[in-house]
């Protein structure tokens, strides 16, 4: 629960000049965030003042704590994190420099499952609200590496489980890739997701997991040290040998005090010899000072992370310093079809990246040649086809996609975009309600009924809207934008 072992503190964000403060109040834990009137006049931002009641942390606490909050029977995650290294309250990874108040932030089974054990499976139509906690254990429990363990336990220990060890090299490295593989892009297999992954299954059987290809090393991402480390010498030259538990025991970690020689003799373990023993920088006994230095990761904040990459000679560039590059592989070699190809180079391509779009397009044409597409095929290559102007073939990828999933709220969103620019308001409202009523923290097709609320005159229905937008999103500059001018993607429509 979020009182346990709560610190209560604050901190004023200066980019959003938004103060927030985490507390104790009539024995539940509170975050509030407020923006005052002098802020809000240096700033042109409006006030803001609200509260939401902490339910639930995840997080060992080790490096820090993330905290989950309900509202309208979803759950959702607090913009703030407490980072215990240096002991303080900052913004969540990623919104450090943002200059609003974040949006809210949806949890779903696949964030759950690398920080809780027993995740539920969201309801059907939106990702985030389950019936009933949507953990049952917090933390990581026995099942995450082991699978299920009752009968183990019902046995008093002489009952099956899953023992990695004595798993074949792929399906053993897969326990610890589960949470400590992330790439630039994760392609979940037809009717897959992390969620799904239990201990003893293949990793690749579920997800592709894509690198650009100047990336290889890990591009300073925190949970990359796997894709580091396949670079390394060390793993080239071991193969299949070092794993993750060559070096680190998931059951436990060196005090402290014992941990360069605990690291050392692991270290030497392989590097055999008297003089590596002791002639080899005597006065350096941290092996990995110089061949596995630690370095700011890009992704998480107030943190570093160690190199796995075991160079002799490491780089001192910064994690931090990372190139750009629209060539993928896959991590670890695994082979990729059209289809994975073809969703990694789309993901690319919604930022921007044309030359992506140009790949994604043609692998996914042929993806849907061969095997006649899926929801994500068809999805995907309705959104390519959007952006190119060509709504007819656009329309038909959709139908195909609710075809398979009625509820898909991207999926409708698109569409209604179409119907919108089309002139075709009846069908647009109907679709965006759909996505609203399912999902209310889509906020661009919860503003985009708005819009087209106002624009055929039901001025109190789109008011009403923004007025459920601002309860979840309150510092939103769109909605902000719409409410105070009447405009809203370029266009105009006033409210009053």
């Amino acid at each position: 629960m979020a009182i346990d072992g709560l610190i209560q503190g604050g901190f004023l964000h200066a980019p959003s000049r938004i103060r927030y403060l985490v507390f104790l109040r009539d024995g539940r834990a509170w975050m509030s965030y407020d923006r005052d009137q002098e802020s809000a006049d240096s700033s042109g931002k409006p006030m803001l003042h609200g509260e939401r009641q902490l339910i639930y942390f995840i997080g060992s606490g080790h490096q820090g704590r993330t905290y989950l909050y309900q509202q309208n029977g979803q759950w959702f995650e607090a913009p703030i994190n407490y980072y215990s290294m240096k002991k303080i309250w900052d913004m969540a990874p990623n919104y450090g420099a943002s200059k609003t108040m974040p949006a809210a932030l949806p949890v779903d089974s696949n964030c759950l499952h690398c920080h809780t054990t027993d995740v539920q499976a969201a309801l059907p139509g939106a990702r985030n609200e389950y019936d009933g906690p949507p953990f049952r254990q917090a933390g990581i429990g026995c099942s995450a590496c082991h699978g299920d363990p009752s009968k183990h336990l019902a046995e008093q220990g002489r009952g099956p489980i899953v023992n990695p060890a004595k798993l074949a090299p792929a399906r053993r490295d897969s326990i610890c890739l589960q949470c400590h593989l992330e790439g630039n892009v994760a392609i979940y297999h037809a009717g897959k997701s992390l969620a799904q992954f239990r201990a003893g299954d293949n990793l690749a059987d579920y997800v592709t997991y894509f690198v650009r290809a100047d990336e290889e090393s890990g591009g300073g991402r925190a949970s990359s040290q796997y894709e580091a480390l396949l670079q390394s010498a060390c793993k080239r030259a071991s193969g299949d040998r070092l794993t993750c538990t060559t070096c680190h025991d998931p059951h436990s970690s060196p005090a402290p005090a014992d941990r360069v020689s605990y690291f050392r003799s692991k270290c030497l373990t392989c590097h055999t010899g008297v003089q590596m023993a002791t002639e080899h920088h005597p006065e350096q006994q941290d092996c990995a000072v110089c061949h596995m230095p630690t370095r700011r990761p890009v992704d998480i904040s107030h943190d570093e992370a160690t190199d796995h990459n075991i160079q002799r000679r490491p780089s001192t560039l910064r994690l931090m310093d990372r190139a750009e590059s629209d060539q993928l592989v896959t991590v670890g070699n695994v082979p990729a079809g059209d289809r994975e190809l073809g969703l990694a180079y789309s993901q690319l391509a919604e930022h921007g990246d044309q030359n992506a779009g140009e790949k994604a397009l043609r692998f996914l044409l042929q993806a849907e040649k061969d095997n006649g597409g899926d929801i994500q095929v068809h999805t995907q290559l309705g959104f390519l086809d959007q952006m190119a102007g060509d709504t007819m073939d656009a329309r038909k990828e959709y139908a195909d996609a609710l075809a398979e999933d009625p509820n898909d709220a991207t999926v409708m969103g698109n569409l209604a975009v179409l119907d919108a620019q089309a002139g075709r308001s009846a069908e647009a409202v109907n679709l965006l309600q759909r996505v609203v009523s399912a999902d209310p923290s889509q906020m661009a097709a919860g503003l985009d009924l708005a819009f087209i609320e106002c624009r055929i005159d039901d001025k109190a229905r789109a008011l009403e809207i923004l007025s459920r937008l601002s309860r979840l999103n309150p510092d939103d500059p769109k909605l902000y934008k719409f409410v105070t001018s009447g405009i809203y993607g370029g266009q105009r429509c006033d409210l009053r």
